[in-house]
């Protein structure tokens, strides 16, 4: 057998494998909602008041053997913490995952007891490319075939979100372009609608995970390109499926640290205002327990987590900071990413009364 089909026969095995090993016994998750999950009526919960909604972004490293060593035990772990934290009431309202492809997500989900389950686009998910010619150069799809590309889906888009708050709806699109190794995932993204106690309307929150730099495995020039054309999809999917005039809030592994030429392009693309940002050049405007070096600290990560106004609802960044970063207080080192979180106060708008025609 030649090397290229020892490393495709191992790594086949590694994704789709379907054995957790140790599983406790925990209740059973809830059904994860998919888009194919009908949407339930909206009916506002409780009186119209200001609330506080806390969303966390976390790239959980759920790759399996090969890829990584270990990683069952990790994603167990990440539960049992969040777990603690809900025990002292300080859990995310939200939590917005990538690289979830195991199945000790499973059991990550049960441990942390999030009562609503979301996922995004699954493995056979296949949502071809509308953008424009201008939107899209000339590409070849299956270029680097070594690296990945053309082998198909072994895995899922790795995308789940959790939700202390019911979730109405859920709407996804997996990328139709790719480069390297990034392709034998179905990368794509994800939006739902959660009905949050005090708010007039639904809020809705995306979560993506875009083409990686070098761990793709191909040329900049290569993976930059599978980049862009990604965000011009991201751009496309939610100008067409986002409800108008919603509160937004955007969140996810962006694979822009270091790389101003792909935030730039994603912004350009699909602006909305990145609360690292936006603390950073409003001093005071909000509580950020997070380093911010050199001049552009949103370059600093790989994450982001972003927001868009709503007609009835405002949005502001009150309070951001890292989790399993290994600090005292943010907790253990449980994957390559930091987890980050942004609690947001949000603000119903009144509607001002029309006064009666006079004739």
């Amino acid at each position: 057998m030649t090397a290229r089909r020892v490393l495709i026969s191992a790594l086949a095995a590694a994704l789709l494998s379907s054995t957790s090993v140790g599983a406790q016994e925990t209740t059973p998750i809830p059904e994860p909602k998919t888009e194919d999950t009908p949407p339930a009526a909206f009916t506002p919960i409780g009186p119209i008041k200001p609330v506080e909604l806390s969303v966390m972004t976390y790239n959980v490293e759920g790759l399996p053997w090969p890829v990584r060593t270990g990683r069952g035990a990790k994603l167990k772990e990440i539960g049992r913490q969040l777990a603690a934290l809900r025990e002292k009431g300080l859990e995310p309202d939200v939590v917005l995952i990538q690289e979830g492809f195991m199945d000790e997500v499973d059991d990550l989900i049960e441990l942390s007891g999030y009562p609503y389950v979301a996922k995004g686009p699954r493995k056979k998910q296949r949502d071809g490319s509308q953008l424009t010619r201008e939107d899209r150069p000339r590409y070849k799809r299956v270029k680097y075939r070594r690296k990945g590309e053309g082998w198909g889906k072994w895995g899922s888009s790795g995308l789940w979100v959790l939700s202390n708050h019911p979730i109405n709806w859920v709407k996804s699109h997996a990328y139709h372009y790719c480069a390297g190794l990034d392709c034998l995932a179905n990368k794509g993204v994800m939006l739902v609608s959660l009905d949050v106690p005090g708010l007039p309307v639904p809020v809705e929150i995306a979560d993506t995970h875009l083409n990686s730099k070098g761990a793709s495995g191909v040329p900049r020039n290569r993976n930059r390109t599978a980049h862009h054309l990604q965000a011009a999809e991201l751009a496309q999917f939610m100008a067409a499926d986002r409800t108008a005039g919603a509160p937004l809030i955007v969140g996810g592994d962006f694979n822009v640290m270091h790389a101003p030429d792909r935030y730039d392009y994603v912004m350009q693309r699909y602006p909305f205002e990145v609360v690292s940002q936006v603390c950073f050049q409003a001093p005071g405007s909000c509580d950020a327990k997070i380093s911010a070096d050199g001049d552009a600290p949103w370059l600093d990560t790989q994450d982001l987590i972003g927001f868009k106004q709503g007609d009835r609802v405002a949005i502001r960044p009150i309070q951001v900071e890292a989790r399993f970063d290994g600090s005292t207080t943010g907790g253990p080192v449980l994957s390559d990413h930091d987890a980050y979180e942004v609690t947001f106060r949000l603000t119903p708008i009144p509607v001002l009364a029309v006064p009666p025609h006079k004739p």
